[in-house]
């Protein structure tokens, strides 16, 4: 268990608490200790194996703190937090979580109005009973029931595509500022992540009060939820989060390092630094002996001071990076740019919206050299899947169209062919063995268990005809989890095979994930970064899933789409 894991627990101890009514001290000790747990430059791991140290000295712990992050560390569990939430109706902490309310309001409405859920309160305060309750009133009814909707919209994180084009929109307000000298952002948005719950943007600026005035004046801009000397915080649309810090040109590269995280990055960067006599923070890369400035101005310079090769945000995630960067030079990370060809999208034929020609002429203005069309087999018959006979006039009919890109563009005559809930193939082999590119996907049973969607995937990556398996865990971001599968399982198989697997740009996917894709290169499993467009302009989600391929340390030598056409029909084309 991580400090931050720690700090969590600590805090929602402090949050329990309050609900029942415990002593301020208690509760303000346990916050005060969640934040100084935070704030530690190594892991309270290492403080506590460390015999020449106790915990419990350090400014905001004490004893009590240092027991329970004892039994958190070896048991992963305390009793006490288990007890609370036993005795804790769920609801509360979602009420308690309405801007404006807090623990005594949360108790209050919940027993008095016997509430189970927010719906519950909203129903509540449309009725107007909220406002009859005593301390209470219209007034504060009318906030809560605005407070609801901040409260259900910000607890929903939204996918990095979302967050992107957001992101694009406010830089380009921003350069329209003449106080506005260099802008970055940082946090989960800067790392790729696939959803991200706030943005953080970090500003140098002549006028400092100019660029937050000009911040405000964003025509997006929903509410102020704070301003400061160096910090403002606003919403957009609603709900979603923005904050801009006012950055000096000195600790620039320092506060962009400190807030793009992740915080076990940090962590580790911290612990680095300590080993070489420094301290770093927001502010700069300091002495630990004189607390001399000696770096900060780039993230270069703070990488640089100990003993690292500048890494890119995609990886800061505590896993690899700091092996890969010891070992120097780090992967150079694929880009966009390095994309060659697209292997799976849809046409009018099937769900899609767009004609073969239509997406041909759109991939040529994307800069690709070949394509495969892969419409849906017959088994997705939502979708108007294909059978074999209308498959292969399709074709037939991609043959003549090929005599027209000749020159321009490869076209491939593929298929997304369904793997049946029972196993086997939606379509025969011999109609199989025609195609030029065959991808294999699970579009129904994905609920079947463990070993039956695992078994259906391995059968297919046997199968001869199979190139590629699409969307290999199922999932949707925030709509559906992946189904049980033993990816192990399947990518040892596609090692052995020579099955590629896909990496799905569409943002609502991005499967394979970061942490499965790091694998893949590990095992040396080639990757497809396909878009899966169903439009014209479904094509330009490729670079999402290149920031996805990214984050899983993918160079352009681990992706097969790289390649040039030469190069991939001779490596992959059978």
């Amino acid at each position: 268990m991580d400090n931050a894991e720690i700090a969590d627990v600590f805090d929602e101890l402090a949050e329990l608490l309050e609900f029942h009514g415990e002593n301020p001290f208690r509760i303000r000790a346990y916050r005060n200790g969640a934040r100084a747990i935070r704030e530690l430059d190594e892991p309270v791991e290492s403080i506590l194996e460390d015999s020449s140290r106790d915990l419990a000295d350090f400014p905001g712990i004490g004893k009590t703190l240092r027991d329970k992050a004892h039994a958190l560390i070896s048991t992963g569990e305390l009793p006490q937090l288990k007890k609370l939430r036993r005795e804790t109706p769920e609801v509360l902490m979602a009420i308690s979580r309405i801007p404006g309310l807090g623990a005594k309001k949360a108790v209050q409405l919940q027993e008095e109005l016997e509430l189970q859920s927010l719906n519950d309160l909203r129903q509540a305060c449309e009725d107007g009973r909220v406002s009859k309750l005593k301390g209470f009133g219209a007034k504060t009814q009318e906030a809560i029931l605005e407070g609801l909707s901040i409260a259900e919209a910000a607890a929903a994180r939204i996918y990095w595509a979302e967050g992107d084009l957001l992101a694009q929109t406010i830089g380009e307000h921003m350069k329209k500022c003449k106080a506005v000298k260099k802008l970055e952002w940082a946090g989960s948005y800067r790392r790729g992540r696939e959803t991200i719950g706030d943005l953080d943007l970090l500003v140098l600026a002549s006028d400092r009060q100019a660029a937050m005035d000009h911040f405000v004046a964003f025509p997006e801009r929903t509410q102020t939820i704070a301003r400061g000397d160096t910090k403002i915080s606003i919403r957009v649309r609603k709900a979603f989060q923005v904050d801009l810090r006012i950055v000096e040109a000195d600790q620039f590269g320092a506060a962009l390092q400190y807030f793009t995280g992740s915080q076990a990055h940090n962590i580790h960067v911290r612990r680095l630094a300590k080993e070489c006599g420094l301290k770093i923070n927001e502010y700069g890369v300091f002495r630990m002996d004189d607390d001399q400035c000696v770096a900060g101005k780039t993230e270069q310079d703070v990488y640089k001071s100990i003993g690292l090769p500048w890494i890119p945000p995609e990886l800061r995630e505590d896993r690899l990076e700091f092996e890969w960067a010891e070992q120097d030079p780090l992967p150079k990370l694929i880009e966009p740019s390095q994309i060659r060809g697209d292997l799976h999208m849809h046409t009018s034929e099937t769900d899609g919206e767009a004609t073969i020609r239509e997406m041909a002429d759109a991939a040529i203005d994307r800069g690709l050299s070949y394509i495969a069309i892969t419409d849906h087999s017959q088994r997705v018959s939502m979708a108007m899947g294909l059978d074999p006979e209308r498959l292969r006039q399709q074709w037939s009919l991609i043959d003549e169209i090929r005599k027209e890109y000749e020159g321009r563009l490869e076209i491939l005559k593929g298929i997304e062919c369904d793997i049946l809930e029972k196993g086997g193939m939606d379509l025969p082999d011999d109609c199989l063995a025609e195609a030029d590119w065959v991808l294999a996907s699970i579009h129904y049973g994905q609920k079947q268990s463990r070993d039956q969607i695992t078994d259906r995937i391995l059968g297919a990556i046997v199968n001869e005809h199979v190139d590629c398996i699409a969307h290999p865990t199922g999932r949707l971001i925030n709509r559906r989890p992946a189904y049980e599968l033993d990816m192990e399982a399947v990518m040892q198989a596609a090692k052995e095979q020579g099955t590629l697997l896909e990496l799905n740009a569409n943002p609502a996917r991005l499967d394979l994930n970061d942490v499965h894709l790091a694998a893949a290169k590990r095992l040396g499993i080639p990757i497809a970064i396909n878009s899966d467009a169903h439009s014209i302009d479904g094509l330009d989600v490729m670079r999402y899933g290149v920031m996805q391929a990214r984050r899983g340390g993918l160079a352009r030598e681990n992706v097969a789409n790289c390649l040039t056409w030469n190069q991939f029909k001779k490596r992959f084309l059978k």
